[in-house]
């Protein structure tokens, strides 16, 4: 790694979410189809003389404790066999509680990044193991590639999805997921479906009717988006909802119309991760 890299941290859309279970620790049995984006957050990692480790900026809200880039770090220091203090700059883009795994994916590249600055000679599938314990959306971000997932979330397929383009627009009103997880009314009960079945047929998102119900905002960006196209659909738990468009120039011109208090991004869909095709394939 060069004395100071910046690597893309990219979001993911989920194309469904099913909730097939609960499992007697309180999580959730899962289906779901990962779409990575190439579009995301940044992050700049600069090595020091000294061995502290510094973040920056500060996330408002977010002690540094439980900030997913300090906790990486943490989990990789004892492991390193080159350590050096190490500068991480967050250049962030994605909205929190949008359901676009900006946190995990932040947490994911932090993870590549200082295995290879440290020399701390994960293979891939181990660090996968590392990253579960910072969350169930992480292992994907570390995989590197659009994926069918199970489990929680972490037995992972890869899986090649057309290289659409995605209108991604947030209403300003982030949501909590472990409050749609542990609300009474979450459907639970979705019939299990082969990765075939849902790349012939799609799915649903087993989360969106509470979310609409709860979070009138979201709601009224899905029919907003509605009026335009017939997939619009949410990501996670949400807030943010998206559509599909054969090409970007049809995205944008949607795009152009969001309202002026909504957040909006227009990203190509992809099957390798930013982040692991700038660190392995340069």
């Amino acid at each position: 790694m060069n004395p100071s890299v910046t690597l893309p941290a990219p979001a993911k859309l989920n194309l469904c979410l099913h909730i097939v279970g609960r499992r007697p620790d309180g999580y959730h049995e899962l289906q779901t189809a990962f779409q990575l984006l190439d579009y995301g957050d940044e992050l700049t990692f600069s090595p020091r003389s000294d061995t502290d480790i510094h973040l920056h900026p500060a996330i408002e809200g977010v002690p540094l404790k439980d900030n997913l880039i300090w906790r990486a770090a943490q989990l990789l220091r004892p492991r390193a066999r080159a350590y050096t203090g190490v500068d991480i700059t967050l250049l962030k883009r994605l909205p929190m509680g949008g359901g676009l795994g900006g946190g995990s994916s932040d947490a994911a590249t932090t993870l590549l990044a200082l295995n290879q600055l440290w020399d701390c000679q994960y293979s891939n599938k181990e660090l996968q193991t590392v990253g579960l314990q910072l969350g169930a959306d992480v292992p994907v971000f570390v995989a590197g590639h659009s994926a069918w997932a199970e489990g929680i979330g972490e037995q992972l397929v890869p899986i090649e999805l057309p290289e659409r383009w995605f209108l991604v627009v947030t209403p300003p009103t982030p949501v909590a997921t472990g409050t749609i997880f542990c609300h009474k009314d979450l459907t639970r009960d979705t019939a299990p479906i082969t990765v075939a079945a849902f790349l012939e047929r799609g799915g649903k998102n087993d989360c969106q009717p509470l979310v609409r119900e709860l979070y009138p905002e979201v709601d009224k960006a899905l029919i907003w988006l509605e009026n335009f196209v017939s997939n619009a659909t949410m990501s996670g738990t949400g807030a943010s909802v998206f559509a599909s468009f054969e090409s970007e120039t049809e995205a944008r011109e949607v795009q152009g119309k969001t309202p002026t208090d909504w957040s909006s991004f227009v990203a190509r869909g992809v099957n390798l991760s930013p982040v692991h095709d700038r660190l392995f394939n340069a």
